[in-house]
This record gives C-alpha cells, structure tokens and sequence, in this order.
C-alpha cells in the first residue's frame, strides 16, 4: 500500500550493489520500509547473481513516478504496489507479459486476466481503524464500531487518515466508500467524515502510528501496522467496521522495454512462489496461494470475509477523477509535503 521513505528524501533509492553481482535490477515499490529488507535477503539467496536496487516511496508518489517515466523508464521491475496502479500502468502500455512457473496455484483474484498476466498478486492489505483506548478514556470517547459511528460530532478533530493521492491506503478507503454507498452517498458519507478529521497524511502506516503514540485517539490505517503496533505493546485497539473494509491487492510486474528481461522474470518467478508466500504471511493474513496464511490473533477469524467487493477496472478508470474531487473538497486538511 503507500508510504514514508525508508532513507530521508523523497524517491531515495538504495543502492544494493555489491562487488561481483551480474545483474542489478532496479525495482520499484510501495512495501513498507520493515518488509523489504527481509524480501531482498531472500530472494537475493534464492538468486545470488542478481541483487535489488530499491526504489521506494507510497503508492500515489511510486505510481506517479512510473507514469512520468512512461517514455524512459527507468524501473525493470516492480515488487510490491497497489493492484489498482498496475492496471492503470497496464492500460498505459507499460508492463510486460509474463506467466510465473505457480501461475496455476494462484487464487484468481491476485492475477491479471490477460494471457500471459501483465502482473501477479501478493497478499491483500485492508483498511482498518486504531483506536488508542488510553487517550480515548481520557478524552471519554465512546468505541466505534463502523465507518458511520466515526462521523458523530464526538469525534471532531479526533480521526487522522491517509491522504488518497499519495497512501495507496488512503486510496482503498475512499474507493471502498464510494463503491459500497454509491457516488452520491459515499461523497455525502465523506464530508460529514471530514468534519472530523484533524489532518490528512501521505503514509498508510502513519495514522496507526499517531494513534500508538497518543497523538490522536483515531487513526484509519490498514491491518498489518496495527496488529504489528499492538503486539508491540501499543495501547490500541483493532476496529474493522462492521459495513466492511476497503482492501487492494499488492502486486508485482514487469516493465516494458527492460533490458534486464530475464532477470526480471525471475523476479516475478519468485514473488509468486511458496518461498515468497511464506515471507508474506508474517505480514498478512490473505494470500495469493491459498492455504499457507496462519490466524493472526489480532484479526477476526472471518477477516477474508469481511472484505467489500472490490471492481479493480472501476477503480483504476476512475482513480484520477476520484482524486481530483477529493483534493477538491478536502485538501484543506492535508498534511504538507
């Protein structure tokens, strides 16, 4: 989903070259900054002659990126962005073919319907709400318990969430609302919520974050922080809204016109395989494969099954339009650059 940089500055890429590497395959992604150091040690084990060269930053700047890149791309692969970028990458001509050695054992949701796919699924990641239930006593904040409750007047100034343009998280939130309420409805629904929020941020992981500190009792972020935070110690609470929680897919694919085309594949060979699904799972609790996932004690057992129905096309078509109302009607409260 989506995200702070790992290295201060934005776009900072980490150079991974060692002495005798053959290949450096420069890849772009939105994974959270703990989870690609343990993802480039495997596969780089698993493939000793090619080594990652990171390029990392939040969903809406890494997609951006790519798209200013379109006629001199500089990426050769992409490990870990939202479903919803790659198809708009996709529908730009942008990404190449190509069909994983466990193409077959991955669920039909985590891939694209061409033949071969233009990419391949990881894991779900799915929003959910972290309630701070210290600071929430403190301030005598009832507990909510769906996406409605968070717009009573109780809550004013009290909820941070991910701005949309730049936190992939952010993204599957506003889309979720919109497709589960209907147009009209979900920008009804998020302007009373606006009323209510104190500051829009450009990372997924970073109202969790504030609300583990105390900076704000409230933070909409998505599942994987919040369990991580809460096993942690943190003082919050896990909220999935009971009218369902918007989720993308995170990805990976191929860029055309790479000139690192084999090593690329194997790339894509490796995120897709068990190997991958394994390190995945300490991280999510829906994956590509199914039946590797183990129970995380801080997601309800039936965490698969409260995920909206979620149109990919829809969402990727209408991104832009969807973005520009919103920075319309609630940029005010964006958190600066």
């Amino acid at each position: 989903m989506r995200y702070t940089s790992i290295l201060a500055g934005a776009g900072f890429a980490l150079s991974a070259m060692t002495a005798g590497a053959a290949t450096v395959l420069n890849v772009y992604t939105a994974l959270e900054p703990d989870q690609v150091k343990d993802y480039k040690e495997a596969f780089e084990k698993a493939n000793p002659d090619i080594e990652i060269n990171w390029v990392r930053e939040s969903t809406g700047v890494i997609t951006a990126r790519l798209l200013a890149e379109k006629n001199n791309p500089q990426a050769d692969a992409i490990w870990g962005l939202a479903a919803t970028s790659l198809q708009i990458l996709d529908h730009e001509g942008m990404l190449q073919g190509y069909a994983p050695k466990t193409l077959k054992e991955l669920a039909p949701t985590f891939r694209d319907k061409s033949t071969p796919p233009k990419w391949t699924g990881m894991d779900v990641w799915a929003a959910t709400v972290c309630f701070n239930t210290v600071e929430a006593a403190r301030k005598n904040l009832p507990r909510p318990e769906s996406w409605a409750d968070l717009t009573k007047p109780v809550y004013k100034g009290q909820v941070v969430m991910p701005n949309p343009a730049s936190s992939g998280t952010g993204f599957l939130d506003v889309s979720a609302w919109l497709q589960k309420f209907g147009d009209k409805q979900g920008w009804a629904y998020m302007d009373k919520l606006h009323e209510n929020i104190a500051q829009y941020v450009h990372s997924g992981s970073k109202p969790c974050k504030m609300a583990a500190a105390g900076e704000y009792p409230i933070g909409i972020s998505f599942e994987y922080r919040g369990a991580q935070l809460k096993s942690k110690g943190a003082p919050i609470d896990l909220i999935f809204p009971k009218e369902g929680l918007g989720w993308d897919v995170e990805g990976t694919a191929i860029l055309k016109g790479t000139k690192k085309l084999e090593a690329a594949r194997r790339l894509a060979d490796f995120s897709a395989s068990r190997e991958a699904m394994a390190l995945y799972e300490k991280n999510y609790a829906v994956l590509a494969i199914p039946g590797i996932a183990k129970p995380n004690p801080h997601l309800p057992a039936d965490y698969e099954k409260r995920l909206v129905r979620n149109d990919f096309a829809w969402a990727a078509k209408n991104r832009d339009a969807i973005l520009k109302e919103w920075a319309r009607r609630y940029d005010s409260k964006s958190e600066k650059k």
